[in-house]
Order: structure tokens, then C-alpha cells, then sequence
């Protein structure tokens, strides 16, 4: 069983997807101090001067903080049109590389070296 185990943790898949989530954690964080620092205090500014983390409702003994809730929902649309315009450009690539080249031109030899062989063919 533990060779087994070590033969699927060592595979390619699993080093690259346990890369993916260290690197998608580090870039959460990169997210969040843009929405939380940068984005959020610009539209509270533009909208009067409202701080999004603040915006609670009470209801009976209950505090809803749906301040926080408008900021998450702004870090996923940032962090999700960034994945968008990542897998974009990668599908992009792709598709250039799985384009086969165009296939040249002859050349004036090979056209003549062609009328040649269909005159001999019509002898």
C-alpha cells in the first residue's frame, strides 16, 4: 500500500495540482488586499463615502454582514475573470501550436520539373 501511495503522489498530476493550489491560495490573498484595500475604498468613495465591511443588518439578536458579503462576491468575479483571461491565453497558444503550417508555395522548379512530367505522361 505505501508504494502504491508513493507512486500516485509522485505522479506529474498531483505535484502540478499541488502547485496549482499553493499558487491560487498566494494569488487569493493578492485578490483580497486589491478588493479590500484598492477597489472597495474607490467605490465607497464614488458611492458616498460607504465602507462595504461596515454594511450590516440586525434582525432580532442575529447581525447579518452583508457588507462582506458584497466584497467576497467582488474578490470572486476579480479572482474568476482573472482564471478567464489565464485559460483564455493558454487555449490561444494551443490552438497556435496544433495549427499545422500552411504548406509553401512551389517553386519555379518544381512547377517546371511538374510541366515536364505531364508532357512525358501525354507521350
Amino acid at each position: 500500500m505505501w508504494k502504491e501511495f508513493k507512486k500516485f503522489a509522485i505522479k506529474g498530476n498531483v505535484v502540478d495540482l499541488a502547485i496549482g493550489v499553493i499558487i491560487g491560495g498566494a494569488f487569493g490573498k493578492i485578490v483580497t488586499s486589491l478588493v479590500n484595500d484598492i477597489i472597495m475604498p474607490l467605490i465607497g468613495l464614488i458611492l458616498g463615502g460607504i465602507d462595504f465591511t461596515s454594511l450590516e443588518l440586525k434582525v432580532g439578536t442575529a447581525i447579518v454582514k452583508y457588507g462582506a458579503f458584497i466584497q467576497s462576491v467582488v474578490d470572486f468575479l476579480i479572482i474568476a475573470f482573472s482564471i478567464f483571461l489565464i485559460v483564455r491565453s493558454i487555449n490561444q497558444i494551443k490552438r497556435e501550436e496544433e495549427t499545422p503550417p500552411a504548406e509553401p508555395a512551389p517553386s519555379k522548379e518544381e512547377i517546371l520539373l511538374t510541366e515536364i512530367r505531364d508532357l512525358l505522361k501525354q507521350k
